[in-house]
């Protein structure tokens, strides 16, 4: 292995010797405490050592590296408390996740770290994200990300690389090329013989190094880095190594030849390095044993204090608590001038005014821009705010959303439309495994929202008219929002806006230009979590949400000689329990009315929660009334049949007469 210094001082060398054995000392530890059941799993770097240390040295402090299973070496370089680090993989309270998260599932505002999740390609559209802020925020800045080789065959990395590429983002894409996915070799994985290869079809630069060489590993990232800060761009680094151990240690390494071992083994980064440093005689074998006693040194006073913090204890308050991030809703009134608004109006004008009131607030989204996206939400944002914060993108739900959360963690806000909701099952991936679980997983939030246009009765057929909200009303750590009325819509948006969770904010398309009332011309806000009585009645509740309070409202009317109440949601989560069992307790029968398909759709969970918390105000069983178990027809005859409108009045009378 040929090490060229380009000019690195003595001291320097010796330094990135040092920060090269730490990684390995500790894994070394960590092995053993594996085996003696004091850590339940372990991702080995062995071999790979001198990629994540000479990424990490060669990166300044307050730039952003995004990590992998098999980058310790980042944590160790940028100066990660060990006591902290080792309380981590022991699941303890004083890791970085309150025992919440395994080994390096997590990450570190305060290091600039964000760790991975299991999916692996979701973090490389986050990177993309955080180099969209560094450029947006004009800090001169490069971020660097990490992925195996295996990980290049998911879609979320040709997004990433994609928008990277067409934003001029100022991202290192740095792949780990270390022969196995698992036990899957390269051969089987892609068929080309080098990551030099994709470059050129993104329009990325890219090149190849020798991952195990830990100086030409430095002075790559040292040398692109100081370029990318001046003429910001994406690189694609292909870092060619190999990993001496199992994939987790459980997996073991059967699979691979032993002359293949041997190969890599004569390769050892360290070894090889320290020899060098050796006959450049800025190392003797004195030396070396006084660095690693050192090392260790420092290794076992942090595991002493590790095993010394208690095992960590389950609270369930600060469980529940936790999977948000902190908000405190300050409500603001509004303004007493108001104006004719349809839905679509009152969407666009709450999110003109949250662009005024947020000026590190940027919307992405296909077709926002010049056109104004399909329902025309954005129209004229373009020419007042810019095309830096009203920005087209690519057709890319996944690496859109990730992006988002990458601007959350610059501190930026994001709203992100998608162009119909139905698409949103492209990101899925990014809101229920990233967004939702970021803060309860290490305190990181995701200031995002994602604007879905639903519904049906327009006549779009099954990919432009469902009714996704059940999708994500599963998932803790979303919010999820459905306005019924123009004035509710305005309030909403700049609400959710605000709020420093993700907000999944759902827009009837069949309401947009169909209703409208007076609404304040000015900003306010409305509290997400609330539901509203629409109409007071002492016979029975209805309780619903979007297009559902207006079918409700029509029958009510046709029976106006019956008293029937409505309760809008607004919120479906988290969904304003007290409302629906007030309503509930003082009307004794109820029907739960939504759009979505009957089975598994969110009225089921709320006619559960009645029946189990107001049994005993209940003068008949919860009804349900929704849309027939099919995905959603074209024909307007079909649309109308699949529809629950047609039912509705019936299921009243029925339930009015028990």
């Amino acid at each position: 292995m040929d090490f060229d210094p380009k000019g690195l001082s003595n001291s320097k060398l010796l330094q990135l010797y040092k920060a090269l054995i730490k990684p390995r000392l500790i894994e070394d530890r960590m092995l053993i405490l594996l085996r003696q059941g004091k850590i339940s799993k372990w991702f080995s770097a062995y071999g790979q050592e001198a990629i994540s240390v000479g990424c990490a040295e060669a990166m300044k402090p307050e730039e952003y590296i995004l990590t992998m299973h098999r980058n310790l070496g980042v944590f160790t370089s940028r100066q990660v408390p060990l006591d902290r680090l080792f309380a981590q993989f022991q699941g303890k309270m004083e890791g970085f996740s309150k025992g919440r998260e395994r080994s390096f599932h997590f990450g570190s505002s305060e290091h600039n770290i964000v760790g991975m999740i299991s999916h692996l390609g979701p973090q490389l559209a986050v990177a993309s994200g955080i180099g969209l802020g560094e450029k947006l925020q004009k800090k001169k800045r490069a971020t660097i990300v990490f992925t195996g080789e295996g990980g290049t065959s998911e879609g979320d990395f040709h997004e990433a690389l994609n928008v990277a590429a067409v934003w001029q983002l100022p991202v290192i894409f740095f792949i780990e090329n270390n022969g196995y996915g698992l036990s899957t070799p390269t051969h089987e994985q892609f068929r080309f013989d080098s990551f030099l290869r994709k470059g050129p079809a993104y329009g990325i630069e890219a090149v190849r190094i020798d991952g195990n060489n830990i100086l030409e590993v430095y002075n790559t990232i040292k040398d692109i880095t100081t370029d990318i800060r001046k003429q910001p761009r994406p690189f694609i680094v292909e870092g060619v190594t190999f990993r001496m151990r199992g994939h987790e240690e459980a997996s073991g390494i059967k699979y691979v030849p032993k002359e293949l071992l041997n190969e890599w083994a004569a390769k050892d980064p360290i070894e090889c390095y320290g020899n060098y440093l050796v006959k450049k005689k800025l190392l003797t074998p004195k030396k070396i044993e006084k660095i690693r006693e050192e090392l260790m040194k420092e290794i076992e006073t942090g595991l002493k204090k590790a095993f010394g913090y208690a095992e960590v204890q389950s609270n369930t308050d600060s469980e529940l608590r936790d999977i948000y991030a902190p908000f405190d809703f300050k409500p603001k009134r509004p303004k007493a001038k108001t104006s004719k608004k349809r839905l679509v109006d009152a969407i666009s004008d709450g999110l003109d005014e949250a662009m005024k009131q947020h000026d590190d607030l940027v919307l992405m989204g296909q077709d926002i821009a010049e056109y104004g996206g399909v329902f025309k939400v954005t129209e004229g944002f373009l020419k007042k705010y810019g095309n830096e914060r009203v920005r087209n993108t690519p057709l890319c739900e996944s690496a859109i959303l990730g992006a988002g959360l990458g601007l959350s963690v610059k501190g930026m806000k994001s709203m992100v439309e998608m162009q119909f909701a139905d698409f949103v099952s492209s990101g899925f991936n990014q809101i229920v495994n990233n967004l939702a679980k970021i803060h309860w997983r290490w305190g990181q939030n995701a200031d995002v929202v994602i604007r879905m246009p639903t519904g049906a009765g327009v006549g779009a057929g099954p990919f432009h008219s469902q009714s996704n909200e059940a999708w994500f009303f599963h998932t803790p750590g979303l919010k999820v929002v459905y306005p019924a009325t123009p004035f509710y819509a305005k309030g909403l948006i700049m609400s959710a806006v605000e709020d420093p969770n993700p907000v999944l904010y759902f827009e009837h398309k069949g309401l947009y230009r169909s209703i409208e009332e007076e609404v304040p011309d000015g900003p306010y806000s409305i509290e997400i979590g609330k539901g509203r009585t629409v109409q007071q009645g002492d016979e029975l509740s209805i309780v619903t949400y979007g297009a559902g309070v207006h079918w409700a409202l029509n029958v009510a009317h046709e029976l106006k000689d019956r008293s029937i109440e409505i309760i809008d949601l607004v919120t479906l989560l988290p969904w304003d329990r007290d409302i629906v069992k007030e309503s509930v307790e003082k009307n004794g029968k109820v029907i739960v009315l939504h759009e979505d398909t009957l089975t598994g759709g969110i009225g089921a969970e709320i006619a559960s929660w009645i029946g189990e918390n107001c049994f005993e105000s209940l003068d008949a069983p919860v009804s349900r009334i929704a849309s027939l178990d099919t995905p959603v027809p074209f024909a307007l005859n079909l649309e109308r049949n699949f529809l629950p409108v047609s039912r509705l009045k019936s299921k009243l009378e029925e339930l009015l007469a028990y």
